[in-house]
């Protein structure tokens, strides 16, 4: 049955529509944090007290909020995908610590490691052929 066969010739569509989904979401939740200044980025920096890393909350705040606007962007445009998923690999375990610490439940850091996940697999994954990644920096994939 064709239907089942192990063929994906969309494949490349499919990471490009997942590319655009997740990295206009995340442009959106990154755009608030990163327009809040230096207020907002101090609060969420305080994320990073999960780990006992009370220094400099700020910076950490503004490069969570930089991780998902500009790495929002850069997915959607399949550039230095490796890079960026790494970061927002990151920037989601930091978020589910905080939320599971916190006592939020299983609702409260369930999302936050549904994108970790993702992020983790698209690290290995890649863009696709649609991206800047495959046009720039062609080669073999990594195995």
């Amino acid at each position: 049955m064709k239907l089942l066969r192990n063929s994906y010739p969309a494949r490349d569509f499919g990471l490009l529509i997942l590319r655009i989904g997740i990295g206009v979401m995340f442009m959106l939740h990154g755009l608030p944090k990163m327009t809040g200044g230096l207020e907002k980025w101090t609060a969420l920096g305080g994320s990073m007290q999960t780990f006992g890393i009370d220094f400099m909350p700020a910076f950490w705040g503004f490069m969570a909020a930089f991780a998902e606007l500009v790495g929002g962007a850069l997915m959607i445009l399949g550039l230095f995908s490796r890079p960026v998923n790494f970061l927002l690999t990151i920037t989601m375990i930091v978020a589910a610590m905080k939320h599971g610490v916190a006592g939020d439940g299983f609702k409260g850091y369930s999302h936050a490691v549904e994108l970790g996940i993702l992020f983790f697999c698209l690290y290995f994954i890649g863009p696709g052929r649609i991206s800047l990644d495959a046009k720039y920096f062609p080669g073999e994939p990594l195995r």
